[in-house]
């Protein structure tokens, strides 16, 4: 994925995802979805189905040089969201696959690509991603497992044998073939790994909260010898570049799983809500119930898709270092799909804790994604840190071209205004070196998350002419702004370090009266809001 171009035309991309409709309505009903979550199984004949010959989802994610389609990253984010608003657990697995080859397609030589990559395609062989540590998590440097070079008659390495264990690797018991991240004497690298290597094992199933028709192992590395044509790249101490290369791909299909999901939950729970009778009438009648359960989450999952959509098309017109907007993506996207489904849950009532309803799976599964490839909270200390650096570099000049743009394209000037009053936010923030208490730091990073997602959403909602979208837009930005307002007192005030002088001075430059005042007409027009969405949901 991280060499990908610019991806699949909307033709090909709406047969793929017809496709995968076809073998979920076929494979996939929800006796069996609630069956494989029951017996915590993993589907491998529906796997296997969805990679072989007659269906071959997984060209997607394989350059069309190593034998794919040369998908991109905006068709990563549709399948992946699409799979997820199924089965996340099944999700979770395919895409596996698709992170593990990740390691191949950028740090990979030509020779390397078309050997493995072909023979992926070819196989349709299911791969797993080996990084994750018993001891190490998000912090990949600090990896344990060690690839000692076993010198051939010439004194190069002609091998390399590879000790350690790697713990909650999805795919891990089920995978041919392993990406496996190791320390070598010149630092950390990726080698390939096939299964049935002596000294290549794997530990019991991981009993899960969700994603229960994933598979999640150990694999353990005991002496396993690998070719040194095996170490990607061909170069030891390029593992971490080639990682950190990949990072906005691989977060931006984590950040479609939190989006499907939730958008999935809701749906349910809007078309239960127009059917369930309750003093008199359908609970979707009740302003407590759909302002509380239904409006709030429905606008952020649509900033989510806005934000998602943007990074996607940034990545597919060859945009680099991305990494933030995947966090962005990730953080919001994630979050906002685990709260849609909590609400989905609450929404259903006594319903919505039954298994028949399938809500409380949803919920149980969307969990994982505040915490795979990076926690919420890992999330957030990369975007406060970097945007952090960003805005004080360009001396607050990052979100004011960013309210420029949403002016300039006709967008929410809540929006605008949210995004201006970040930049002198952190610029305060900054003189007073608020942002070393980490707490204000990710603090601030959540706000850059609301501002940004704003943004986004306020360019799309311009650029069209949905109502649905346009209400979303308003009421996101006028959150966002509000936000900044209130989190951004609380920050100065609490942290002790800036006096009264200086919060009113903050006042005035980010027009905190103004951001408050955004509320003004917020009940109607999440009234509005509310009866178009009972619209947009299907029956």
């Amino acid at each position: 994925m991280g060499q990908m171009g610019g991806g699949l035309d909307r033709e090909t991309l709406e047969m793929v995802l017809g496709t995968f409709r076809e073998v979920a309505a076929r494979r996939l009903t929800q006796d069996v979805r609630l069956r494989l979550d029951q017996e915590q199984r993993f589907p491998t004949e529906i796997v296997e189905e969805l990679i072989g010959p007659d269906v071959g989802l997984h060209l997607v994610f394989i350059p069309e040089d190593c034998g794919g389609i040369g998908g991109g990253a905006y068709d990563l984010f549709r399948v992946s969201e699409e799979m997820a608003r199924v089965d996340l657990g099944v999700a979770t697995a395919f895409l596996a696959i698709a992170l593990g080859i990740d390691p191949i397609i950028v740090g990979g030589t030509d020779e390397q690509r078309q050997r493995w990559l072909g023979k992926v395609a070819e196989e349709g062989l299911i791969v797993a991603y080996g990084v994750t540590e018993p001891s190490v998590g998000s912090n990949v440097a600090g990896i344990q497992t060690t690839a000692t070079p076993v010198p051939g008659p010439d004194g190069a390495p002609a091998a390399y044998r590879i000790d350690g264990t790697k713990q909650f690797i999805t795919n891990g018991g089920v995978a041919a073939l392993y990406t496996i991240l190791a320390r070598t004497p010149n630092g950390p690298s990726f080698f390939v790994v096939e299964r049935g290597v002596p000294g290549l094992g794997v530990g019991a199933d991981e009993h899960k909260h969700g994603i229960r028709a994933s598979n999640t192992t150990q694999v353990i590395l005991d002496g396993v010898e690998v070719p040194a044509d095996q170490l990607l790249g061909l170069e030891e101490g390029q593992g971490l570049a080639q990682a950190n290369r990949v990072f906005g791909f691989t977060r931006l299909m984590v950040a479609a799983f939190g989006l499907g999901a939730g958008e999935e939950a809701l749906e349910r729970l809007v078309r239960y809500a127009r059917e369930r009778i309750q003093f008199g009438g359908p609970l979707y009648d009740k302003q407590g119930y759909t302002h509380t359960l239904v409006v709030p989450h429905f606008v952020r999952l649509e900033a989510a898709r806005a934000f998602c959509e943007q990074t996607a098309r940034r990545l597919d017109e060859g945009g680099e270092n991305l990494h933030v907007e995947g966090s962005v993506a990730k953080l919001f996207a994630t979050e906002a799909g685990n709260a849609a489904a909590d609400a989905a849950i609450q929404g259903h009532g006594g319903y919505g804790y039954t298994v028949e309803y399938e809500v409380e799976k949803i919920r149980r599964d969307v969990r994982i994604t505040t915490i795979y490839e990076g926690t919420s909270e890992i999330q957030k200390s990369i975007i406060g840190t970097f945007r952090w650096r960003q805005t004080v570099k360009t001396k607050g000049g990052f979100y004011r071209e960013m309210a420029a743009a949403v002016r300039e394209a006709g967008g929410e000037e809540a929006a605008a205004l949210a995004a201006e009053a970040l930049a002198e936010t952190w610029l305060v923030a900054h003189a007073s070196r608020l942002p070393r208490q980490q707490w204000i730091l990710l603090e601030l990073a959540r706000l850059s998350a609301e501002v940004e997602t704003a943004a986004a959403l306020a360019l799309k909602a311009a650029a069209s002419d949905d109502r649905l979208l346009a209400l979303c837009a308003r009421l996101h930005a006028s959150s966002a702004a509000r936000e900044v307002a209130t989190t951004g007192a609380r920050l100065l005030r609490a942290s002790g370090a800036v006096d009264a002088d200086g919060i009113d001075a903050w006042k005035r430059t980010t027009r905190h009266g103004t951001l408050l005042d955004t509320a003004s007409g917020e009940m109607a027009l999440m009234d509005e809001a509310a009866a178009a969405i009972a619209e947009h949901v299907p029956v």
